[in-house]
């Protein structure tokens, strides 16, 4: 029997009607096809201003999967969360936009939630995407080692420029930065960046943390290298674990370029290469910090005997566990009740602007086996709990 099956203490946050409406949603995002044509309609409703398409965005997906528009709203559900040891990762969700304008906006809004962190337990973590920083054109040319041109060159540098001013700013602050995963053809240049930058401000302890999507091939021996160079150079790692969000999209490159897929053969073998990855956390806690960011019941309990087997306290500080604000309440709040390191990560942003977001959440709700399923069962039972049925 699973160790997170506490409904009473996953929803003592919700009322009832929250839970009805959550219920309600799942529900719908369990139908594919009708997810694919309702995320296409809400993406062009709210992108050509219809009349009221945001508030209903706002209303359904944009209250079950974001904390709010601005920081300042969000902080009601930070605070909310923290009240039952439950830290939150703001995740400012803007994604799609290629002007280098954009790239410096964002940059410049996640330096100020690094200052807006600053001395703030409920706020563990900053967090942003390389792909807020740079042209994924541009990483993927980085990758493949090819000579960028003089107008390249100075982009790339402004790309560099954005990393640096977060990951120095957030090492002034002691504040912890995980940079997301990106699709494998333009990972290797965010893998060489966050090396860099984890020389220059790993010295003492994990400030800057890269993150491993575990359905990919070849990632343990990336992490296996990454801990020779550390050592050899002398600085920590942090890593950010989780299986992966682009396997469809991975694999269709893939046949269409012909080259080998980059994903894991089976879901069985994502899984167990997640599992590689705890045992070489576990293995190398000397020098390796880990965030476990997993939806997958059967890994959050094997952190956990894992952590038992090496006889760590619940709270030691080098593991972390993360759900995404919305989902798996009941991994979440069990694991805070019994005082291990945990946070969500919390998207924010306008309704407009993070609504491609949401729609990719939707999506993979749809995608993710049993997912969708394991929150309608907990939802309900606990409803009935409630009604003493």
């Amino acid at each position: 029997m699973s160790l997170f099956n506490d409904t009473q203490i996953a929803f003592a946050d919700k009322s009832n009607s929250q839970l009805r409406k959550a219920y309600w949603m799942f529900k719908l995002i369990e139908q594919p096809a009708l997810t694919k044509i309702g995320t296409r309609l809400l993406n062009v409703a709210v992108h050509n201003n219809f009349p009221f398409a945001g508030d209903i965005v706002k209303s359904t997906l944009f209250e079950q999967f974001c904390g709010g528009e601005t920081r300042e709203e969000s902080l009601n559900v930070v605070n909310r969360m923290y009240k039952r040891g439950v830290g939150s990762i703001f995740d400012y969700s803007i994604e799609g936009k290629e002007e280098e304008s954009t790239f410096d906006a964002v940059c410049a809004e996640i330096q100020d939630i690094v200052r807006f962190s600053v001395g703030n337990p409920a706020l563990p973590f900053i967090v942003f995407k390389p792909t807020a920083f740079g042209r994924i054109g541009l990483y993927e040319k980085v990758s493949k080692k090819s000579t960028l041109t003089d107008a390249e060159q100075q982009e790339w540098s402004r790309i560099v420029a954005r990393f640096d001013a977060v990951c120095g700013l957030c090492h002034e602050n002691g504040k912890k930065v995980m940079i997301d995963a990106e699709e494998s053809w333009m990972q290797d240049a965010v893998d060489w960046l966050i090396e860099e930058m984890m020389e220059k401000y790993n010295a003492k302890e994990a400030i800057v943390w890269n993150t491993m999507q575990m359905y990919r091939t070849g990632r343990i021996e990336y992490m296996q290298q990454n801990l020779k160079s550390a050592k050899e150079k002398g600085y920590f790692i942090g890593y950010k674990i989780v299986r992966g969000a682009y396997m469809e999209k991975e694999r269709e490159r893939a046949a269409e370029m012909n080259y080998p897929d980059p994903i894991q053969p089976t879901k069985e073998a994502s899984d167990k290469n997640y599992n590689d990855a705890i045992d070489f956390v576990m293995a190398n806690l000397d020098c390796v910090s880990a965030f476990f960011g997993t939806h997958n019941e059967i890994s959050s309990e094997l952190v956990i005997e894992k952590m038992k087997a090496n006889g760590l306290q619940n709270n030691d500080p080098r593991i972390f566990y993360g759900q995404l604000y919305g989902m798996s309440d009941n991994i979440t709040y069990l694991l805070a009740n019994k005082n291990y390191n945990v946070a969500k990560y919390l998207p924010y942003g306008p309704v407009k602007d993070v609504v491609p977001y949401l729609t990719r959440r939707a999506e993979e709700n749809t995608s993710v086996a049993g997912q969708t399923g394991r929150e309608l069962s907990l939802i309900s039972r606990e409803l009935k709990r409630r009604n003493g049925k």
